[in-house]
């Protein structure tokens, strides 16, 4: 772009009158003057001049302390001032623009770049606030009026529409070249332990800064000229056209430097906010990897690190309160995206409000929502950030985006945050005991306090495969069954038919064998629709009994995946752990389009299970293994009689959600013990 527009030896010339010297000067409180000036100067209401009225500007508060820095200005009045005299010389002798252009450029040869800009645009400041200073002022100062008239400011307001586009024109000039000298004073400002000279953008952007700086002067010098020639101190003046093409196309050019340098700007800035990131992330990883006192600094990373807010939403108050709250506690953090499911809130609830969770466990729970900030924050996204809100009774963040990048780099790549919500433990000296105790959680609720691994280890070397560990506390009806001693069958799958056949037939050899048979539907994994037209039909034809509701069955089904990814996470193998081959094959059932059951009596350890249509001929078969039955027991004698039936022709599905912890490399089929084949499935289940 410059190069085009730009004569090669006219940058030459430019480039050699650059000398600096090594002297500093801070731009920037210079350039609030500037821009608050060109604010003050510009009228808005030309008719309220022309009548007398005052525009108020006074009444603003005033951003600029002149007191900070009144010593810097006295050094450097003298240097503004000889700019100012320079210009308004040789524009009033109708001097040639570049000539004048290249006596700046001498005169400045000693400053940096963005020194030179700010330095002469300060000269070109005074002179255009006190044409507009004047012109404010002559309709109601003695003294302003007298210098209007020798100036002839007056007569320029009298025909202000007539040379509206000369004003038109030189305001727009003096905004462009205004926020291009801005942009340049942004390049030098840059932090250089984020970004180098050598970074591309930075060095496209000071090899076109000559250029940026010559065309800045060259305006400043045709601002010059056009208010002099409105005030009458040129020749004459007339409403002329081709004054105000001059100042558009000038316009026109520093606008097209302005968005190139808008646009490196931008680059640099993104780079910068990548490095600062970078070490953001690299800080917080020695952080989490030192041992501390007290788990304060380690939240307030993970949280929030700065003091201007109270970050944090106690869920019970609704009140704002600091990050302290949490001072020497165990905390649980909740990190999940706004895809947190009902309920997912809803069983945590349950074991948060435990009162040997307050009594004897003592911890706190952090929502952590993790958003993707590449999307818009909208209306939606608030409302439902809300809504989730107001259904905890923890702490949460009063807002998703004061999660630094760097927090949520760290729980992505460290702690493997996808899609799924984790749970992560911090103890009171700040220590991380867990990269998710949610599976702790699900399988043995608070039991698993403090939801360290050695706890987790600890809890299944006294674990094996039983019905209490498969429904735990989720239905009092088959607890109170257990209890009894009673038969007890789970059941599942979502095809009607199947259920009515399988449930009247094993009901039907329940009163053959004469034994006591409780059934309870447990349902489908992720078909909480169909869920609840089948649960009513079984109801309404008294089919057998039902878990309480949807949260009871996503529970049942959220227990087992948690018990599969807690055991792969210790090393287990179906080969060599009874309970992760049956969780392994209860799982599997799931994934098939076939229904299922499992036969247990009471608290002991006999199971048998089948599927499909194994498991409704095995009932209508009863005939064929009564014997056993009422030899060795009812479940065992099923167990014995589903073995001998036992064909080579199966077909094992077992669908794990791959966002959820670590899949196995590995499965082994459940029925015949081979290897399992593995495919990549993508599905949508919006119910």
């Amino acid at each position: 772009m410059f190069s085009a527009s730009d004569d090669s030896a006219m940058m030459k010339q430019v480039q050699a009158t650059h000398a600096p010297d090594g002297r500093e000067v801070d731009v920037t409180p210079i350039l609030s003057i500037i821009e608050d000036i060109f604010r003050r100067a510009t009228p808005s209401d030309i008719d309220g001049v022309l009548n007398g009225a005052r525009e108020h500007m006074d009444a603003l508060d005033d951003n600029i302390s002149l007191d900070a820095f009144s010593g810097m200005l006295e050094a450097l009045s003298y240097t503004i001032h000889k700019i100012s005299c320079e210009i308004s010389c040789k524009c009033s002798e109708g001097g040639d623009a570049h000539a004048t252009t290249m006596a700046l450029f001498n005169t400045l040869s000693g400053y940096s770049w963005d020194a030179k800009m700010v330095l002469s645009l300060a000269a070109f400041a005074v002179n255009y606030g006190e044409f507009w200073l004047g012109a404010q002022l002559c309709t109601n100062n003695s003294l302003a009026k007298s210098v209007a008239v020798l100036k002839q400011v007056s007569n320029v307001l009298e025909h202000y529409n007539a040379l509206k586009p000369q004003f038109d024109a030189l305001h727009n000039l003096v905004k462009v070249m205004l926020d291009l000298t801005k942009c340049i004073v942004e390049f030098k400002q840059l932090p250089s332990q984020y970004i180098s000279t050598d970074a591309q953008a930075v060095s496209i952007a000071m090899a076109h800064i000559p250029a940026a700086a010559y065309w800045t002067f060259r305006s400043i010098v045709a601002c010059y000229s056009q208010t002099l020639s409105l005030t009458g101190l040129r020749d004459a003046y007339t409403a002329s056209t081709t004054e105000a093409w001059e100042l558009s196309s000038l316009a026109h050019k520093v606008s097209s430097m302005l968005e190139h340098f808008k646009k490196l700007i931008a680059i640099c800035y993104q780079q910068i906010d990548e490095n600062r990131q970078i070490e953001a992330y690299h800080n917080l990883v020695r952080l989490l990897e030192t041992i501390h006192l007290d788990n304060m600094k380690v939240l307030r990373a993970l949280i929030y690190a700065k003091d201007d807010i109270q970050p944090l939403v106690d869920g019970f108050t609704k009140n704002r309160v600091n990050i302290d709250v949490l001072r020497k506690k165990h905390v649980l953090l909740l990190i999940s995206s706004l895809d947190l499911s009902a309920e997912e809130i809803l069983v945590l609830d349950q074991m948060y409000r435990d009162p040997k969770a307050s009594e004897e466990y003592h911890y706190a729970i952090v929502w952590l929502p993790i958003v993707d900030r590449s999307i818009a924050w909208d209306d939606g996204y608030q409302q439902k950030f809300e809504q989730l809100q107001a259904m905890m009774p923890w702490y949460t963040v009063q807002h998703p985006t004061i999660i630094e990048p760097a927090v949520v780099k760290y729980i992505k790549e460290v702690w493997k945050f996808s899609k799924k919500a984790i749970l992560v433990p911090v103890d009171p000296q700040g220590r991380i005991l867990n990269q998710n105790a949610f599976h702790m959680l699900w399988i043995w609720k608070n039991l698993a306090f403090p939801f360290t691994a050695e706890r987790e280890a600890a809890l299944w070397k006294a674990e094996s495969w039983r019905l209490e560990l498969l429904v735990d506390g989720i239905d009092a009806t088959i607890l109170e069954w257990m209890k009894e001693e009673r038969f007890v069958c789970l059941y599942g799958g979502e095809d009607i038919e199947w259920i009515r056949q399988f449930t009247n037939s094993a009901k039907a050899v329940a009163r053959a064998a004469q034994i006591n048979l409780g059934m309870a539907y447990v349902g489908k994994n992720n078909a909480k629709e169909k869920l609840g037209k089948i649960s009513s039909i079984i109801i309404q034809e008294n089919l057998s009994h039902t878990l309480a509701d949807s949260t009871a069955v996503w529970f049942f089904w959220a227990r087992l995946e948690s018990m599969l990814y807690s055991k792969l996470q210790h090393g287990a193998t179906v080969e060599n752990d009874r309970i992760l081959k049956e969780v392994t094959t209860v799982l599997s059932f799931d994934g098939s389009e076939q229904g299922w059951a499992i036969f247990w009596r009471g608290t002991t350890h006999e199971m048998a299970r089948a599927k499909g249509k194994v498991a409704t001929d095995c009932m209508v078969e009863f005939e064929k293994w009564k014997d056993d039955a009422y030899q060795n027991g009812f479940v065992p004698g099923l167990h014995n009689y589903l073995e001998r039936v036992r064909t080579p022709d199966h077909c094992n599905r077992l669908i794990l959600p791959g966002t959820h912890g670590p899949i196995p490399e590995t499965v082994a089929c459940a029925d015949c013990g081979r290897v399992m084949e593995m495919f990549f499935l993508y599905r949508c289940c919006p119910e």
